[in-house]
């Protein structure tokens, strides 16, 4: 079959029941495992450097960190560059490649993590190297949102991201288990490392490498998926320059900005939640508990889509940067204060829950903006400028997904970074903590002026 649509018009209902439907499915379906994969490798080092320890090797916490947020680093710089590339290469032959091009930080994380002598500069190269996932999502997400009609960008934006973003939680669950196993034997894991548990004073012998080689195969296969099921937009189709026109659009900058309140804060928070139990509560068992925010703010994901397309995207995000403030304040604050850890481990689960909220609400937002922006533009042109005003707006609104998904991704450094650098400063992360409050209060006064207030300069 041809894996070319010479025809997509999602927003004529008859199109869409007779075929559009079940088409745009498929690839959304399709597209969600390779993007939870992207995710699982993105944040690899967010459990794995909590256990470099176990496995031989020695750095400082304010290393360890660093080697936390460096993914994020990359990866979001990455996503600038992917946000373009859906448009030029096409969907299709762009999930593939992008889904491949993983293997590259996975084997090489595998076979650096079996010598405990491996340099701190090869694993910094290796954490730049699993950007590749963190850049998977720009292009899959501008990627999808092709395929919808507007009343469903919310849903749809909000599966693909909400359950690839359960790749987060994925890997920090399955990693424990891999790593403590030497499930490939001795010629793929290698000899593994003895590990003396001053608390228990058991013994323990570990497999770092395996947290790089149990993604092989999968990658291998969600490859395969994508080249072979998914599809390419003819009318998608744009250069580079056709979808700079962003930069000049208000709505681009300032959805960025709110993006890297709610999206910065999930990634951010991803890479940083096991160091900062480490590092506050250090007679806690991270194993068990890390998984949990990011799998609760993965799963709220897809919810905060939903309800945006019911009672509006910018009514919804108002109160998420709220109850992210009220949450900082009257609870991991007091916690971390008191060392109240299940306090702090409920109040930072229901950041994360909020944070999958608002960034459902947000990704609602930008196509609405976006063709409403345009309709307007068209309104009194008659109907052949109204329907090429629709395709305008689906191109920008999707490179505005990507790119406010790059600038959003950045959270995921600077997060990481605020609290080891505010915890070797002072000795403990809440002055990270009072800048995020900031920044929050910040992203309610936007969301309030410029789009859920009566009389909104863009109601959506």
């Amino acid at each position: 079959m041809s894996h070319v649509l010479n025809r997509w018009e999602p927003e004529n209902i008859e199109f869409w029941r007779k075929e559009g439907s079940s088409i745009a499915n498929r690839n959304l379906w399709i597209s969600i495992p390779s993007l939870m994969l992207a995710f699982a490798v993105w944040m690899l080092w967010s459990v794995v450097a909590a256990n470099l320890d176990k496995a031989g090797f020695h750095f400082s916490k304010d290393q360890l960190f660093f080697l936390t947020a460096l993914p994020a680093l990359s990866g979001a710089t990455l996503r600038i560059f992917y946000s373009f590339l859906v448009p030029v290469f096409g969907g299709r032959k762009w999930t593939a490649i992008s889904t491949a091009s993983l293997l590259i930080p996975a084997i090489g994380m595998g076979f650096a993590l079996q010598d405990p002598t491996t340099s701190y500069s090869t694993l910094l190269i290796l954490a730049l190297l699993c950007g590749f996932g963190g850049g998977n999502f720009s292009s899959s997400m501008a990627n999808i949102s092709f395929f919808f009609p507007k009343s469903r960008k919310g849903y749809a934006t909000g599966m693909n991201a909400g359950i690839g973003n359960l790749g987060v939680s994925v890997v920090q669950f399955v990693t424990p288990f891999v790593i403590s196993s030497a499930m490939f034997g001795a010629t793929v894991s290698g000899e593994g490392f003895l590990f003396h548990n001053a608390k228990t004073g058991a013994d323990h012998m570990y497999w770092l490498a395996n947290a790089g080689f149990i993604w092989v195969p999968f990658i291998v296969v969600a490859t395969m998926m994508a080249w072979f099921g998914m599809n390419d937009i003819a009318s998608a189709k744009a250069s580079f320059a056709d979808q700079a026109v962003i930069f000049k659009r208000k709505h681009n900058w300032l959805m960025c900005w709110l993006y890297i309140g709610t999206f910065g804060s999930f990634i951010g928070f991803s890479a940083g939640f096991a160091m900062l139990i480490k590092a506050q509560f250090p007679e806690i068992d991270v194993a068990k508990f890390a998984f949990l925010g990011p799998l609760a703010g993965a799963l709220a994901r897809p919810v905060g889509g939903m309800i945006s397309d019911k009672i509006g995207g910018a009514r919804l995000t108002f109160w998420v940067f709220a109850a992210m403030t009220i949450t900082i304040l009257v609870g991991i604050l007091p916690a971390l204060h008191d060392h109240q850890f299940m306090i702090f481990l409920v109040s930072f689960i229901g950041m994360f829950i909020l944070t999958g909220l608002g960034n459902g609400s947000t990704f609602c937002m930008i196509p609405i903006i976006f063709q409403t922006e345009r309709e307007r533009a068209a309104k009194g042109k008659g109907e052949a400028a109204l329907k090429q005003a629709r395709l305008d707006a689906a191109k920008e609104s999707a490179a505005v997904l990507g790119f406010s998904g790059a600038i959003g991704a950045y959270g995921g450094f600077f997060i990481p970074q605020s609290f080891g650098t505010s915890i070797k400063m002072t000795g403990a992360p809440d002055m990270a903590l009072y800048v995020f409050i900031a920044f929050y209060i910040s992203c309610m006064a936007i969301t309030w002026w410029y789009y859920s207030r009566k009389g909104a300069e863009m109601p959506c």
